[in-house]
């Protein structure tokens, strides 16, 4: 019987984070690292991804860069070929990589103001795209590896919004015009759901678990307004730090969850107990 930090080590193990330069991403990555393994940092922003890799290379961890287009099944199977070549091995893979649409003035978007009657198809599909197909890109040539080594760990990020719907009061501010989150975000992250349950159990006896870690908001620079309402709205009164899903990640990286398939772990600072 191992002691149970042990449990929490991926020591000599790989591992994929896609959206690996993103907010979280770069906390996955960085977590991982920590506890052992080495990480492939995958995202579509080539200078983004080295300048995250040197960053956390600088803080001694093994992160390298790769960039990839998860939409495009050549891309996704080069980033495990790429992978396995560097590291001969794949034991992780996290689906980080989505649209998730911004709210503050830096990241300004037209469709933010689309109702769902006139929302753009070509927004909507360009979202499933990435949020959906490109995870099950990423699983299908992950798996097909893993289910040769006869091993392998797939988390999927999700959303409290692909559990309840988005509460649009939220992005309502005086003075502004009215904003919407739109549709794709709760629609797709629902998906992911669906994805994991169906990957665990089509996988079941073959050693490769598949389960979803499901953050709330996480503070990033939002405005003041916005922090007062979503602190209104939460049962712990704030957002989520940036670091505060690195825990779950890891347990559920880890054999600290061996007996983990197929479930979604919430970590929405009690949002969706309501």
């Amino acid at each position: 019987m191992s002691n149970i930090l042990e449990k929490f080590s991926v020591t000599g193990r790989t591992a994929i984070v896609t959206g690996g330069a993103g907010l979280l991403g770069k906390e996955f990555c960085r977590t991982l690292a920590q506890a052992g393994a080495q990480v492939m940092m995958a995202d579509v922003n080539r200078d983004a991804s080295q300048a995250v890799a040197r960053e956390l290379q600088g803080e001694g961890l093994a992160v390298h860069p790769v960039q990839v287009d998860i939409t495009d099944r050549t891309s996704v199977q080069s980033m495990v070929r790429t992978t396995l070549e560097k590291c001969q091995r794949l034991d992780i893979l996290v689906n980080s990589a989505a649209m998730d649409p911004k709210f503050d003035d830096a990241h300004a978007d037209t469709t933010h103001t689309a109702s769902f009657e006139d929302f753009p198809v070509s927004a909507w599909s360009r979202a499933i795209d990435v949020n959906l197909t490109g995870a099950f890109l990423c699983c299908q040539e992950a798996t097909r590896h893993m289910r040769t080594a006869g091993s392998g760990v797939i988390i999927n990020i999700c959303s409290i919004y692909g559990i309840v719907g988005p509460d649009q009061r939220l992005y309502q501010s005086e003075g502004h015009a009215t904003q919407y989150k739109p549709a794709y975000y709760s629609v797709t992250k629902a998906g992911i759901l669906g994805l994991t349950r169906y990957l665990a159990t089509y996988l079941a006896g073959q050693n490769i678990r598949v389960n979803a870690l499901t953050p709330a908001g996480v503070y990033n620079n939002h405005d003041e307004t916005f922090l007062a309402n979503y602190a209104a709205r939460s049962v712990m009164g704030r957002m989520a730090k940036r670091d505060e899903m690195n825990g779950a990640l890891l347990f559920l990286a880890s054999d600290a969850s061996a007996y983990m398939t197929g479930a979604n772990l919430l970590v929405d600072g009690g949002w969706t107990a309501w």
